[in-house]
């Protein structure tokens, strides 16, 4: 399913893949962003614009997998 996406993501497509809202998916990268990449959702800027790799989402779908919850 991962392999269908596109290879860059806006941040609200991003968030349908996840099935969460828009305003999470956007905390998730403003933490990544703050966390220095240890936590949060990885995007990179293109422009003025945020932007997930395909790559990225999908390492962060296996690090949720394998995180056990708090």
């Amino acid at each position: 399913m991962l392999d269908e996406l596109p290879t860059f993501m806006t941040v609200e497509q991003a968030a349908k893949v996840l099935q969460l809202g828009r305003s999470k998916a956007y905390q998730l990268t403003v933490e990544w962003e703050r966390t220095g990449g240890t936590a949060g959702l990885p995007f990179v800027w293109v422009g003025h614009q945020k932007r997930v790799p395909r790559a990225a989402l999908e390492r962060f779908v296996d690090q949720a997998l394998t995180t056990p919850a708090a």
